[in-house]
């Protein structure tokens, strides 16, 4: 079935349908990993955003029921150059077609994506659609501004729960987590409660943490601005590490600032530079805003890692509280491994927590 992807500048881009028949509409935003379309999809940093890959050939290896990063998927659309027709891999339990289908999320195949990622590298992330038929009434919607405040109350769990182990207890506050994170921290066996993303610190304060996670999660920073007495808190009390939208809310609850960047960073090859040793990551990235680094001139944080392509403050730490945050997704789900040492630097915190707490008593 013929479909069309069309932007909120009038270009329209034909192509053919697959995975759920619905009509969408959201930003669209490219990622440039060669694999990984499971953990992307079912990111839910991706709520609201119409998803498209720049790698040629998407579905290849199906789905499986072990890379999830949610249960329930919340991106508005996939594009693709080519979907697979027949996936080929030992642990594929079904196509990306049938998924998509099932998760009512619309595709569109067939589709230029490296010169619709170079439009919107141009032009900046834009809304767009995915639709049956052109027309006036798609244009005149495409104008409207999207209501993302939403998002991240759609991607947080509404009830806590724990992830049981016999080690540090660690607070994961859920802002739109990815199951990834807490399978790093289940390897260094933490003992996890989840809460959710409107969580008070006395609730948090309540369990006794060793340590607090302020996880990953879709949208502006700026619409979660409840979280930011919590984190001011916190901060206070116990060891504290932002990912992602959790490292752009340490930020404002510090001070700082954040923006909207042209077209944000999503993909599994984004050198960042630990500016203390000059150790070179390679990472994996989901973001649409960053903190803005002349802001924080006045603030108690110290710009820890940068990305080298663009200069994009990518890790901060506290100068009084033992407190840091990454914009990167150190449990490269997918994505290279290279970072993953930052879970251990969060454990290594704690326990010097718990050292300095004793030698005061």
């Amino acid at each position: 079935m013929q479909r069309y992807l069309v932007l909120a500048d009038g270009t329209v881009y034909p192509g053919t349908g697959f995975g759920a028949s619905a009509t969408t509409m959201g930003e669209l935003v490219f990622n440039t990993g060669m694999s990984g379309y499971q953990e992307s999809i079912t990111d839910q940093s991706y709520n609201g955003e119409i998803l498209m890959f720049t790698y040629p050939l998407i579905g290849n290896y199906g789905i499986n029921r072990d890379d999830h990063e949610s249960i329930h998927p919340t991106c508005r659309g996939v594009v693709v150059h080519e979907v697979a027709r027949r996936p080929s891999n030992w642990r594929c339990d079904e196509t990306l077609d049938a998924y998509l289908k099932a998760n009512q999320i619309p595709g569109i195949t067939g589709i230029d994506t490296r010169a619709v990622t170079k439009h919107i590298r141009t032009k900046g992330a834009m809304r767009a659609a995915i639709v049956d038929t052109v027309t006036d009434a798609v244009h005149q919607r495409l104008q409207r501004p999207l209501d993302q405040s939403h998002e991240v109350a759609e991607s947080s769990t509404v009830n806590a729960y724990p992830n049981p182990a016999t080690g540090l207890n660690v607070v994961v506050v859920d802002f739109g987590l990815k199951h990834s994170i807490l399978r790093e921290l289940a390897k260094r066996h933490c003992n996890l409660t989840i809460l959710p993303y409107n969580t008070t610190a006395s609730e948090i304060m309540a369990l006794n943490p060793d340590g607090v996670m302020l996880t990953n999660g879709p949208g502006d920073p700026k619409d979660v601005p409840g979280a930011l007495p919590m984190i001011r808190e916190i901060e206070r009390q116990v060891p504290l590490f932002g990912i992602c939208l959790g490292h752009q809310l340490f930020a404002l609850a510090n001070g700082a600032d954040t923006f909207k960047m042209k077209f944000g960073h999503r993909g599994f090859n984004h050198p960042v530079r630990d500016l203390a040793t000059g150790r070179i990551d390679f990472t994996s990235q989901n973001h649409g805003y960053a903190v803005a680094r002349e802001s924080l001139a006045q603030t108690a944080l110290t710009v820890t890692h940068e990305e080298i392509n663009d200069g994009t403050v990518e890790g901060l730490c506290h100068n009084r509280y033992p407190a840091f945050s990454v914009q990167y997704h150190p449990d490269a789900a997918p994505g290279p491994h290279d970072a993953a040492h930052i879970f251990d630097d969060f454990i290594d915190l704690m326990h010097a927590h718990q050292t300095t707490k004793k030698e005061r008593k």
